[in-house]
């Protein structure tokens, strides 16, 4: 069984996250969604309004569930059984960073990561930007899923 687990803090979800997940479901029999928790972090949404989001955007895919999680990755991909971690890159600056972590990753547990580029129409969003657009009053619908578009 291919199971990959596609960590994030989804604060919130964007329509970049949901074109990797959604471009995901045929590589794989299953993904999870894992959102990580780091108590040092300050989200604008909370934990469950995030979850609800995730849950929300995917209830009719059977293939993807939602957890939340404390610690490294790897001790959940272990925990879970999963043999992969999805991840999304959007640019260079990504790239370089994602690869540091996925080389650290095979090196401590030999789990592989799988990368997906972002589709072309969704490469410039990020939680942050969509953060900082809710924040200051801006249109922020087109660069989230319909779960999201509750704030104003």
């Amino acid at each position: 069984m291919r199971k990959a687990i596609f960590p994030g803090s989804f604060d919130p979800i964007t329509l970049g996250h949901e074109d990797i997940i959604k471009r995901g479901i045929p590589l794989f029999d299953e993904i999870i969604i894992a959102i990580g928790v780091n108590a040092e972090k300050k989200y604008m949404f909370s934990l469950e309004e995030r979850k609800r989001f995730i849950e929300e955007t995917f209830k009719d895919e059977p293939k993807v569930s939602v957890i939340t999680y404390e610690g490294l990755t790897i001790d959940l991909a272990k925990k879970e059984k999963a043999n992969f971690i999805l991840r999304g890159l959007r640019n260079p600056a990504d790239f370089e960073f994602e690869k540091a972590i996925a080389h650290t990753n095979r090196k401590l547990s030999k789990i592989e990561t799988v990368f997906l580029l972002t589709a072309a129409s969704t490469s410039f969003i990020s939680s942050s930007i969509v953060r900082d657009v809710l924040r200051h009053g801006g249109e922020y619908e087109m660069l989230v899923p319909e779960a999201v578009r509750v704030k104003k």
